[in-house]
């Protein structure tokens, strides 16, 4: 029995240090050249956490084709109508709050579309489109050449004023 307990306990230690070798090469790669960022699973930018305007700018240079563009002016809308966001980069995704009551919205990008969540979107009104697991987010799928300026000015002035996720 203890040769059988040996080759068991063998046999996984190859598989997790493969494993493992594979993840520390993407994320040095990234930081040892910063002006090349990883596209991850459906084109979402790598970019390391961080906190304030630089790394959310970061993440939205990196937003492949027409979601650059899409991304630049979700930011400067959400900073026309909150002059005062705070902005962090977590878990690869842009995050905005007001002071420290927490995060009222963040994006993310997938293959054919932008997601935006509110935290507390089913606060809203109207309440935006995309359901959640969770039981006050909400989402918005914004497809390219979609965009409701007007929809989404109004959703982030009213999630703005409420309280924030503290994640």
């Amino acid at each position: 029995m203890a040769s059988s307990r040996k080759s068991t306990t063998a046999a996984p230690k190859p598989k997790a240090r493969a494993a493992r070798k594979e993840e520390p090469d993407n994320s040095t790669a990234a930081k040892s050249a910063p002006e090349h960022v990883v596209l991850l699973s459906g084109g979402n930018p790598q970019i390391p956490k961080g906190y304030g305007d630089a790394p959310v700018q970061a993440y939205i240079k990196a937003m492949p084709g027409w979601k650059n563009e899409t991304g630049r002016r979700l930011d400067a809308l959400i900073e026309h109508i909150v002059p005062s966001v705070n902005k962090a980069v977590k878990w690869n995704s842009p995050f905005y709050g007001v002071n420290d009551d927490g995060w009222f919205l963040s994006l993310h990008c997938f293959t054919k579309y932008i997601k935006i969540t509110f935290f507390r979107g089913t606060s809203l009104r109207p309440i935006p489109p995309g359901e959640s697991k969770h039981k006050e987010v909400r989402y918005l799928d914004i497809r390219e050449g979609e965009f409701d300026e007007q929809q989404i000015s109004d959703w982030i002035r009213q999630a703005s004023q409420l309280p924030g996720e503290k994640l």
